[in-house]
């Protein structure tokens, strides 16, 4: 069984990356810069908890952490699927048009399900902007560029 690429080292990734094989490419790339967004958007809300604010407020910012890690680990799992749907497609070329089409369908839903999950990342940040620590609002900030590059990034790809 092959590593998968969350348990690779960045620079191994990226040396895998940089190869002349058809994966992993800008599918898994973009998953995985909304993970890193979605890593961020969890490591804010880590550091808001506990500070003393009101019981609601720190029981929402528990929810959105629950919601924050699971987000990230579904992206971590989309770079994975991504390449693999891309490599039948690939195998798909010498197949009949039904091995095409359903290897193009299998590639769409894994576009697809990022495409929702970007915004459903970004819809965490205003919360957090608002109740969570002031000190880190770069870094809300940060995740939100990397979420809309991850989406752009996508949108791109349904398009190729």
């Amino acid at each position: 069984m092959a590593k998968k690429y969350r348990d690779y080292q960045i620079a191994e990734y990226l040396q895998v990356l940089s190869a002349r094989e058809p994966v992993p490419g800008g599918g898994s790339v973009a998953a995985l810069t909304a993970a890193l967004a979605a890593g961020l958007l969890a490591m804010v809300t880590r550091y808001s908890l506990g500070r003393g604010a009101a019981k609601p407020v720190e029981q929402k910012l528990a929810r959105l952490l629950t919601d924050t890690d699971k987000i990230r680990d579904r992206f971590l799992d989309l770079a994975e699927e991504d390449s693999a749907a891309y490599l039948a497609v690939v195998a798909s070329r010498k197949g009949t048009p039904a091995e095409k089409k359903a290897a193009q369908k299998q590639c769409d839903a894994v576009l697809r399900e990022m495409k929702r999950l970007c915004p459903k990342a970004v819809g965490l940040a205003p919360y957090l902007v608002t109740h969570g620590s002031p000190y880190l609002l770069s870094d809300i900030e940060v995740a939100v560029e990397l979420l809309n590059a991850a989406f752009n990034s996508v949108l791109a790809l349904s398009h190729s």
